[in-house]
């Protein structure tokens, strides 16, 4: 069983997919910063400096301590339950992101892939002059009608 789960497991396709999921976590992590540190932080200045992360409603307030609560970690510190819609704004950003890359990726193999299949063959037959079948362009006489070829 070892032997046979060697097998799979070193099959390139397997690698393969195992190096294009290490290299997706690494794009998420970078996609995360992106949007928690490059694009919110100007957006939620342009709105009045707000902090998206901290966007929350309570639904209710925390065993611990009451509300109102300043940010989204005092809340859950209090334990108090919260719709977090600032965290769910930024997950959306970061998806359209990571789903805007990775059609650009696809978009720019498909074109590689359709440049290559794009590029005609050269023809490997003619018609016979006189019984108009397919036969092969260095052929000096006809395999159909037996007539012979001059061109």
């Amino acid at each position: 069983m070892f032997k046979e789960f060697k097998e799979f497991a070193m099959r390139g396709n397997v690698v393969d997919m195992a190096v294009g999921i290490i290299i997706g976590a690494a794009f998420g992590a970078i996609v995360q910063s992106l949007v928690a540190d490059v694009i919110m932080p100007p957006i939620g200045y342009v709105l009045g400096n707000v902090d998206f992360s901290n966007l929350f409603v309570v639904i209710r307030e925390g065993t611990a301590a009451a509300g109102p609560y300043a940010s989204l970690t005092d809340a859950q510190t209090a334990g108090a339950v919260t719709i977090n819609y600032g965290v769910f704004a930024n997950k959306i950003i970061s998806f359209m992101i990571v789903a805007f890359a990775v059609f650009m990726l696809v978009r720019g193999m498909n074109r590689m892939q359709r440049k290559e299949e794009a590029a005609p063959a050269a023809p490997t037959t003619k018609d016979c002059p006189y019984c108009f079948s397919a036969i092969p362009i260095p052929a000096k006489r006809c395999a159909f009608c037996t007539s012979e070829l001059t061109q």
